[in-house]
């Protein structure tokens, strides 16, 4: 007996360290496959369910714990969210006091009332929006084990972003829904209580079955498995989809590759839906009326156009289809699918709809981490909602990207920024976390299409997507495939606009003739970030020429860019010199202005002194 437990302990060695070599060579990743089969009472607003968990521990730890998220709990009186909304300063309009007056019938409930694990009951305890497990054994790396639970809930009344009823009337946006295992990963366990940001999880697979009154249309994440029995729009052209036997229907998504599941559902809804060619079935569910029936009309075409725009610009749309759903309290990205609301013009249905869908590459394929790093998820999204917008609704003639960099200046002056790597959840006020993660960072991006160059900028955003989807690459990962592209040395960059709120300014001091046929411009860095500069000198008879000033640490320099006026000097900037000298074989009498960043992608925070008009008394002298 002694030997063998011996040779026991030794084999569990061994596993743990090859499943620690092994996850050396490549990122490791937890797993998840949930069997879920959910009976929803419409009159009730409740349901019942259960779940079968496979997780695979692909981590080099053993585990001795686990946690499930169990977002519903958020809304009731009391909760984490309902005082964070109530204390903070600026608080969100759509949360506010609502979560406090809300009655025992309208409040949220996530309940676990059985768990085992391989067969063995485990203990729990809900502390609010987790359940805090202690596993009957560890799981040990590279282990699968199988979970079952049986839960129940209460679909709150929508306050945010999930529940029933919401203010145009859609019975179900059920996000957030089930009990959802924390993600693992390199950092630990991520067992956040929702307050109100947003998500992260595990990559793996959805088998979803859904038992609902017969009238209600379904959608969301998911492949339906069972089109052709439970019809509403879902059949296969041709088919006559047989009577239901009884007052329910059992709908049945399959979702493979995916870190979520949502649904939504309504007995009003109508489904349009378009088969793309070589791209996924786009399907549009709201309720036609008045306020919808025109816009929402027109909206499959930019819908379509947006995913073929990003799918050839930015990575290959994965899936075989995107659901655009009315519900919820704004906008809300989900996998393979979005909750909006319905009741807007044109420009802000598309404008959402654009949003969110942008969202599937960024929080849903290459999957960034929503509540530890915001400002990648939205950064990139507000970024290409932009850039997206301008390629398939109309085509803005000035810089696409100035209402984020302005937003992000009257946020660097307003004495109340904070560092991008603030956990969502704890900005010190919203009008903090909204224009930072939003706008500073769609700056972020866009900027480094200057620090970096266009053309690299472009083959690295492909790269990120090739080399990170499906693996929760963070904003290390996401610098060094711009790194990897570019050849330069970019964490100062991050170090600088993510992680402080250090702010840009540069001037051109003064332009003065430094001989006869040549002029010296002085120039100087006030702002406390240093940055590499293009310099833009025009001339009397119209003609221009780019002064390129690269920073000593980049250690290389960026490419000359297309639509930039000729590069003809190339001179360094060491980051500790706050002034420095630039000498052109050209004389006074030559120029009419000396210009930093014509092209506005450098955030320079006082733009007035960027520019130098030479003038003919200058000249004189």
């Amino acid at each position: 007996m002694i030997k063998r437990l011996g040779l026991s302990v030794f084999l569990i060695a061994l596993v743990g360290f090859f499943s620690f070599t092994n996850a050396q060579k490549d990122r490791w990743q937890q797993k998840v496959k949930y069997e879920m089969d959910v009976t929803m009472d419409v009159d009730a607003n409740t349901y019942q369910g259960k779940q079968k968990l496979h997780y695979i521990n692909n981590s080099p730890d053993t585990l001795f714990r686990a946690f499930y998220h169990l977002y519903y709990n958020a809304f009731q009186p009391n909760s984490m969210m309902d005082v964070r909304s109530r204390t903070i300063a600026d608080p969100d309009r759509r949360v506010g006091d609502r979560i406090q007056n809300l009655s025992p019938e309208e409040i949220g409930i996530l309940k676990v009332n059985s768990l085992k694990m391989e067969g063995q009951d485990a203990k729990f305890v809900h502390e609010e929006t987790i359940l805090e497990v202690d596993l009957p054994r560890p799981i040990l790396p590279g282990e699968t084990v199988v979970f079952d639970m049986d839960f129940e809930g209460q679909v709150p009344l929508q306050v945010r972003r999930a529940g029933r009823d919401n203010a145009e009337g859609i019975r179900y946006s059920m996000s957030q829904w089930y009990p959802k295992m924390a993600a693992y990963d390199v950092r630990g366990w991520h067992a956040n209580p929702y307050i109100g940001r947003e998500f992260y999880g595990n990559f793996g697979e959805f088998d979803v079955k859904i038992t609902i009154d017969k009238n209600y249309t379904l959608g969301g994440t998911g492949y339906l498995q069972n089109a052709n029995e439970i019809g509403h729009g879902y059949e296969d052209e041709g088919v006559t989809v047989p009577s239901p036997n009884g007052e329910t229907l059992t709908w049945h998504f399959y979702a493979p590759d995916v870190h979520d599941f949502m649904w939504a559902a309504d007995p009003k809804f109508t489904h349009d839906k378009y088969q793309m060619d070589n791209g996924p079935m786009v399907h549009l569910l709201y309720v036609k009326n008045e306020k919808t029936e025109e816009n929402w009309g027109e909206l499959m075409d930019y819908t379509v156009n947006a995913i073929k725009f990003m799918s050839d610009n930015f990575g290959k749309y994965p899936y075989d289809q995107f659901s655009v759903i009315q519900g919820g309290d704004g906008g809300m990205e989900y996998p393979m699918s979005t909750l909006v609301t319905g009741h807007r013009n044109l420009r802000s249905l598309v404008g959402v709809t654009v949003h969110e869908l942008i969202h599937s590459w960024y929080y849903g394929v290459l999957g960034f981490n929503e509540s530890s790093e915001p400002w990648l998820d939205e950064g990139f999204t507000t970024w290409g909602t932009n850039v997206v917008m301008d390629a398939v609704f109309d085509k803005n003639e000035n810089f696409i990207q100035d209402g984020n960099y302005r937003s992000y200046f009257r946020l660097a002056s307003a004495g109340y920024e904070e560092p991008l790597t603030t956990h969502g959840d704890h900005y010190n006020l919203n009008s903090a976390y909204g224009p930072g993660t939003y706008s500073k960072g769609a700056v972020f991006v866009e900027q480094l299409t200057y620090v970096m160059g266009k053309q690299n900028f472009d083959r690295a955003m492909l790269r990120l997507w090739d080399e990170y989807k499906f693996k929760h690459p963070n904003g290390n990962d996401v610098i060094r495939v711009m790194e990897k592209i570019s050849g330069l040395e970019l964490d100062w960059y991050y170090d600088y606009f993510i992680a402080s709120t250090k702010t840009i300014d540069y001037g051109v001091k003064n332009v003065e003739a430094a001989g006869a046929n040549s002029t010296k411009i002085a120039l100087e860095r006030i702002g406390l970030m240093p940055m590499p500069l293009d310099v833009v000198v025009t001339y009397q008879d119209g003609s221009q020429e780019t002064i390129y000033m690269p920073l000593v640490i980049m250690r290389g320099e960026k490419p000359e860019e297309e639509g930039m006026p000729k590069r003809v000097k190339t001179q360094k900037w060491p980051w500790t010199s706050l002034s420095t000298d630039v000498t052109i074989d050209r004389p006074i009498s030559d120029i009419k202005s000396v210009e930093i960043d014509p092209s506005q992608r450098l955030a320079d925070i006082n733009r007035a002194n960027n520019k130098f008009e030479v003038s003919v008394e200058m000249e004189k002298k």
